[in-house]
């Protein structure tokens, strides 16, 4: 095997290293901060002053709608900061953003999506990358864990019907998880070689005697909660790709750390908050296996160069920079596409198509393995409780997940959950198309690879979008009135819909007493259902969308 191939497999085995090393105590660590009893004095003071009672309990539905005003809140907050940015301190002289584009962003960061239809380095100034990007970057992503907390109590519940406090565990997730695992990071950042300033923009001169204009921003600070909290936005153009948000190798093996490591670690929190720590290793080994199995056929796509021009080049190196490789990229980039983060380290549209392809059903799978912060854990149990009631039919039993059963009100929320984004991927694809004056603009503004490859780059923005991803196929062009609006659509209805299928689950789940196990009870922990679990999802999840990917990635890649 070549030194790079050998590279890639010591990268895998430090990275499931420092995984392994940290999944229990921060498993654990999550699990007492969502059960303790005891609030922090400077929680208290944040309970008064938003007038919440901290010990108060809450169904499904008041906990919802929790979620939705305070996402609410975050939207018009950054629509504004955003439609104000000239009148705000330290905007470098940026001017406001339009309202398409302003209602775009604020959407895709109070979704945990963080697309991006602009250059974030030549639009924001630092005050809105500040006050409005980062504070979301914490906010949506507390959301997402609060969420899945909810439902893991769902599941450990005797018939209370409540599933918690939204308030609670929103600014425990902030405050006891994110805040000190962020500044934590951000400091390993700035010791690999991250800026943090203010200095803003500076005029050089380069080697050859030229003029360069170079950006500065208070980046590891941004970069640290980007990637712990699975958001993705970059705070310059090229992202992970730009030496100031990654500057060598090994800072780019410990940013996919952070984007994998509370999502992992979440498995662990999921198995002690029900009580058997089993079943919390049967969920990481579904997303683990996906995992595995990803990063392999995206190696396996990039390293065989399929296409003239690669094999002409000796390889698939357009869009992947020297200094990381094809696996160092390829590692990225799965990771990415499984967690809903969005952030890149090179341009997945100038992966193969096959490569590109794989990366487009990663999302598609639902970014489950291990998925987004929360969003992944909510996800993966959603598809559990179809799996358990498949099993259920093969056999003639009533299915029960651990010690719940799963009758039609679970089963029609589970399937209206599985529904939502492939709905959403297919309608916003077709629209795009099927509407003549939006086709015209999208044919002659957006789309600059005309053919298969163009089809593909809209359907991965729609299937980044309604996934709440946020990466792209860079080769479109989204900053316009209907791209900014539909994806934005896309990202809403992605995001929330979801969360209130999940939050009504839970709190059906909480309202039922667990029912003891009988010899006729399917164990949930055990390698065949893991089996079962991850066949599940590769059927409900990635066959959907099999024709569309045969007109794109697969279309283009077979000729």
């Amino acid at each position: 095997m070549s030194p790079e191939i050998w590279g890639g497999i010591a990268s895998i085995a430090i990275l499931f290293a420092a995984l392994a090393i940290t999944l229990r105590p921060l498993g654990d660590g999550i699990a007492r901060i969502f059960t303790s009893e005891r609030h922090l004095r400077a929680e208290r003071w944040v309970y008064r002053i938003i007038g919440v009672d901290p010990d108060g309990r809450q169904s499904w539905g008041a906990y919802l709608r929790s979620v939705l005003a305070f996402s609410a809140v975050g939207f018009a907050v950054l629509y504004l900061l955003q439609r104000t940015q000239h009148l705000l301190p330290l905007s470098l002289g940026m001017p406001p953003t339009s309202e398409h584009l302003a209602f775009n962003t604020a959407i895709s960061f109070v979704s945990n999506t963080n697309w991006q239809s602009y250059s974030p380095d030549a639009t924001f100034g630092y005050a809105v990358q500040a006050l409005g990007l980062a504070v979301q970057n914490f906010a949506s992503a507390a959301v997402g864990i609060a969420v899945a907390v909810a439902l893991f109590r769902g599941l450990a519940a005797r018939g209370t019907g409540d599933i918690g406090n939204f308030w609670v565990d929103l600014v425990r997730g902030t405050f006891r998880l994110l805040l000190p695992l962020s500044a934590v990071a951000a400091v390993v950042l700035l010791a690999g070689g991250v800026i943090q300033n203010l200095n803003g923009f500076q005029a050089i001169e380069t080697l050859t005697g030229g003029a360069a204009t170079i950006p500065g921003g208070p980046v590891a600070s941004q970069e640290a909660i980007k990637l712990l909290g699975t958001n993705g936005g970059g705070f310059f153009n090229a992202n992970a790709s730009h030496p100031f948000e990654n500057p060598s190798g090994w800072t780019s093996l410990f940013e996919v750390y952070l984007i994998l490591v509370i999502p992992v670690s979440l498995t662990r929190t999921f198995g002690r908050m029900v009580g058997d720590v089993r079943q919390g290793w049967a969920v990481l080994g579904a997303m683990g296996a996906l995992w595995l199995v990803s990063v392999s056929l995206l190696s396996w796509a990039e390293l065989s160069a399929g296409g003239t021009a690669p094999q002409a080049a000796g390889g698939a190196m357009e869009g992947k920079e020297q200094r990381f490789g094809i696996l160092a990229s390829v590692l990225y980039a799965a990771s990415t596409t499984l967690t809903s983060t969005g952030s890149v380290n090179s341009m997945h549209d100038s992966y193969t198509a096959f490569g590109g392809g794989i990366a487009l059903v990663n999302m598609m799978l639902g970014e489950v393995a291990p998925g987004g912060v929360g969003a992944g854990m909510y996800g993966i149990l959603v598809v559990a409780v179809v799996a358990v009631f498949v099993a259920g039919l093969m056999v003639g039993r009533t299915p029960e997940y651990l010690g719940k059963k799963i009758g039609p009100r679970e089963m029609k929320l589970a399937s209206l959950y599985i529904l939502v984004t492939p709905t959403l991927v297919l309608a916003g694809s077709a629209l795009s198309f099927a509407i003549p004056a939006v086709r015209a603009d999208v044919e002659s503004t957006s789309i600059w690879n005309p053919g298969l490859h163009g089809f593909s780059e809209l359907l991965y923005a729609f299937t980044s979008a309604a996934n709440n991803n946020g990466s792209a196929f860079a080769g479109l062009t989204a900053n316009t009135p209907w791209l900014n609006t539909a994806l934005g659509v896309a990202m809403l209805l992605g995001r929330f819909l979801p969360i209130a299928f999940a939050l009504a689950l839970a709190g059906s789940l909480a309202a039922q007493k667990p029912v003891p196990a009988t010899s006729g009870t399917l164990p949930t922990h055990r390698p065949m259902f893991i089996g079962l679990h991850i066949a599940t999802i590769l059927i409900v999840s990635a066959l959907t969308y099999f024709p569309v990917l045969a007109l794109g990635p697969l279309a283009e890649g077979l000729s």
